[in-house]
């Protein structure tokens, strides 16, 4: 029996990122030790899941963020520069790592070190203190990629680049580290040696396979099939009702406005809206005006349960988490993405090059292409055939038991 440590950030979004969660209760049911470390926030959501959970003070990740400035009257590449900074900030403030870092090795020191560390893609504290108890380090969510040639990145990005480098140098002093689980280029990232696992197919990232390294094992995934009936008020819609699924997941929450214009566009093209708008508080009077804003019929929920809702759903509308886009993948449901933010943007043009959905900008929406798009793929059976195909293409590849068996096969001398 080998002892695992699963560490992520205090998001649940960030137990996700298409099989991280399902990864760690594979390694149980396989009998080994498995601990899943964050901090506190995140223990009742771990209890539901029933994974052994150590808090920790910090983990690294700067949540909330500070407060978005405004960059209305500010020049146009300065305000560029301040947007890149505050997403660098979010991964490498280095106090907050540094704080992670002191608190994972204190955990170790009161447990016992782990034979393997599996971390969400952005934990630099995890990283470091991986390399400084001397285990492996496997990341899931996001494949390694070989860093871009410092001629093809904007000034901007050069700038940022050599600050990521220079804060990660500082770290490593600080814990007389040589920083092996960072790509060292001019753009730095959290690199594994040992082993990057995502949980799509490398045909995903067809526009990015040059920058692919050795080390990327994609694994897919499949639907999980429900060991609980599904909840009432799904059951009282009829079966025949095609459903379409509207979430911006549990961070990019309050965009009223995409809620209700999705709603709008999947009556129009005879889809009951289903509305999740996670559980980020809304004002009493915001909660009215969305729902006055509402088609009438439409469920508006804090949560779907994916598992019961996907298999029902004809089209999802999201802003392309990866979490949400691997549920509709796996389901083989087409998708209508609309990033907010970060990685999303990727997401949201995979989704378009695999053929299973389309990619609209925030003024797509407002200028009336949503509408389009819902009633285009509402009742498309090619995008429908073609997500169909994508998700056995996904189910082929193992999923989160093929992923236990790589974590478990670097200990063993290999990667699975």
């Amino acid at each position: 029996m080998a002892t695992f440590w699963f560490v992520s950030a205090p998001l649940v979004s960030h137990t996700d990122w298409g099989g991280l969660m399902k990864t760690a209760q594979a390694l149980q049911r396989r009998g080994h030790d498995v601990t899943w470390v964050s901090e506190a926030r995140l223990g009742g959501w771990l209890a539901q899941h029933e994974i052994p959970f150590a808090p920790i003070r910090a983990t690294g990740w700067l949540w909330p963020p500070p407060p978005a400035p405004d960059l209305s009257n500010l020049p146009p590449q300065e305000a560029v520069n301040l947007r890149y900074k505050r997403a660098l900030d979010t991964w490498l403030t280095e106090d907050l790592v540094a704080d992670a870092v002191e608190a994972l090795l204190a955990l170790a020191d009161d447990i016992g070190a782990p034979d393997l560390i599996v971390t969400d893609p952005f934990l630099s504290g995890v990283a470091l203190a991986a390399e400084a108890l001397a285990v492996p380090l496997v990341v899931c969510g996001w494949p390694a990629q070989a860093s871009l040639n410092a001629q093809q990145l904007f000034p901007v990005q050069q700038s940022l680049g050599t600050d990521s480098q220079q804060r990660i140098d500082r770290l490593c002093r600080r814990f007389g580290l040589e920083g092996t689980n960072f790509d060292r280029g001019p753009t730095p990232s959290i690199i594994s040696p040992h082993a990057h696992i995502n949980y799509f197919s490398r045909g995903w990232f067809i526009a990015e396979e040059h920058t692919l390294l050795p080390q990327n094992h994609f694994v897919g995934g499949h639907p999980v099939t429900p060991d609980d009936e599904a909840p009432q008020w799904l059951q009282d819609i009829p079966a025949e009702q095609p459903l379409a699924l509207v979430t911006l997941g549990t961070v990019f929450t309050g965009d009223l406005g995409f809620f209700s214009w999705a709603a709008q566009a999947a009556v129009h093209a005879g889809l009951l809206p289903i509305v999740a708008i996670g559980y980020n508080p809304l004002a009493p009077e915001k909660k009215a005006e969305l729902k006055a804003a509402l088609p009438r019929g439409t469920r508006l929920l804090n949560w779907a349960p994916f598992e019961h809702v996907l298999p029902r759903t004809r089209l999802m509308i999201h802003h392309g988490g990866m979490g949400t886009t691997h549920a509709a993948v796996v389901h083989g449901v087409p998708q209508i993405v609309v990033p907010h933010a970060a990685d999303q943007r990727g997401q949201a043009k995979r989704v378009a090059q695999a053929k299973v959905g389309l990619n609209l900008s925030a003024h797509d929406v407002r200028q009336g292409m949503l509408f389009e798009g819902v009633l285009a793929l509402a009742n498309d059976e090619h995008v429908a055939k073609t997500a169909r195909q994508l998700a056995e293409e996904f189910r082929a590849l193992g999923g989160p038991q093929r992923a236990a068996e790589i974590v478990t096969g670097i200990l063993n001398g290999g990667a699975g």
